[in-house]
């Protein structure tokens, strides 16, 4: 398991991980990249996780790859065989490699994600910012670019024009530009990340697990193929997926109005009937 570097904690079915190198800005050195593998394969492995929330200590969520530790040995004397494994796995271990993991990634954002550490937050399903968080792709200035998948995802989230502009400027957009352009999911009171993540993860954790991963999983698979084949995986994924108790269950919630986080006249708690696994 993961050194001090990167911490690791389960409660409730969610997995807190922690990138822990605060005087580093959470910079990814070899060991927190060893780390970050193991966690992921960890998490993807329990059954008692479902959701996992990503965050950084400090002032900064990452800082990127450690231009001391982490970069020159690839430039210097990266053999062969330790590029493919780098192809392989990418930054963290789930830029690539085990970007396939069914399960919801939060991201809590609460400060600098910075190069490497841009994609590492494209990387998670769902992004929520602190007022405090800023992003940047700073590679250009180090004389090379993404190449763990932030220039394919910011494309696919933000679009051309945005990824042009960050990508070739090397300039950085502040929490609000990150909303407008699509990169974050909502941005809140920096004293209130965790707590707004926590409730993002609660909302995924009522629901049926077997949908959510269906449904992640449909996502992936659907990005940049023609209509037809999206059409016909979306329609084979929902239709095999649902577990026919668990949904008779479900749905007796629903009649019964007691299932969780209801709003209006039959509100109830969140907390309470969490979906199945």
């Amino acid at each position: 398991m993961p050194s001090e570097k990167v911490l690791y904690d389960k409660r409730d079915r969610i997995a807190w991980i922690t990138l822990n190198r605060p005087e580093a800005k959470n910079a990814v050195d070899p060991d927190v990249h060893r780390g970050m593998i193991e966690v992921w394969a960890d998490f993807r492995d329990d059954d008692a996780v479902d959701v996992a929330i990503l965050t950084g200590s400090g002032d900064a969520f990452c800082a990127g790859a450690d231009l001391k530790t982490y970069i020159p040995p690839i430039i210097d004397s990266a053999s062969p065989a330790q590029l493919r494994e780098i192809v392989d796995l990418g930054l963290n271990g789930f830029t690539r490699g085990m970007h396939r993991i069914t399960k919801p990634i939060i991201g809590a954002v609460n400060g600098w994600a910075l190069a490497g550490g841009l994609e590492t937050a494209l990387a998670c399903d769902i992004r929520i910012a602190s007022d405090r968080a800023m992003f940047g792709s700073f590679e250009a200035r180090r004389g090379y670019h993404h190449g763990d998948g932030g220039i394919v995802r910011l494309v696919n989230t933000c679009g051309v024009g945005v990824a042009m502009q960050m990508l070739l400027t090397a300039e950085p957009i502040d929490a609000q530009r990150a909303l407008q352009c699509n990169l974050v999911a909502k941005v809140v009171p920096h004293d209130t990340l965790l707590d707004e993540a926590e409730a993002t993860a609660r909302q995924i954790l009522r629901n049926s697990q077997r949908a959510v991963c269906s449904a992640k999983e449909t996502i992936l698979e659907v990005i940049g193929q023609p209509l037809d084949q999206q059409l016909r995986a979306e329609a084979w994924n929902a239709y095999t997926s649902a577990d026919p108790e668990e949904t008779r269950a479900l749905l007796r919630r629903f009649y019964e109005k007691t299932d969780a986080g209801r709003a209006g006249g039959h509100a109830t708690p969140l907390e309470g009937g969490e979906g199945a696994r």
